[in-house]
């Protein structure tokens, strides 16, 4: 054996070592990768019915919303419409009721021979 063969050997010795060395990191994340593969899997797994769930969700949601919508517009018409007959109920009897009760407690203020008392508070005659 010459020093050439022995300088051979002492360089492919080094070699295997330094792939044996590196190829420990190599599998250690291959490892690593073949876990995230399967917790992306998983969590794809999960996510699609959530989805579709959250879908369904939303759909259902929004249809409850056009009834409160319906219902809201229904109420505001009913609103308007109570609005309306209360003014046309002011208008229409609202004034001569008013002037009738003025009249009947003048009639009754005249006939009883007291004068209108100011404040609501009725006065007593001593005597």
């Amino acid at each position: 054996m010459s020093a050439g063969d022995i300088a051979g050997l002492i360089a492919a010795v080094a070699f295997v070592a330094l792939v044996a060395f590196l190829a420990v990191p190599i599998l250690k994340l291959g490892k690593l990768i073949d876990d995230t593969r399967g917790t992306v899997q998983g969590v794809t797994q999960e996510t699609i019915p959530l989805l579709h769930e959250v879908t369904t969700t939303v759909t259902t949601t929004n249809g409850e919303l056009e009834r409160v919508s319906a219902i809201t517009t229904n109420v505001q018409q009913v609103t308007t419409n109570v609005s309306a007959l209360t003014a046309l109920f002011a208008a229409t009897l609202g004034s001569p009721v008013i002037k009738v009760a003025a009249f009947t407690y003048g009639v009754r203020q005249a006939l009883s021979g007291r004068e209108p008392s100011s404040g609501g508070r009725r006065r007593r005659r001593k005597g």
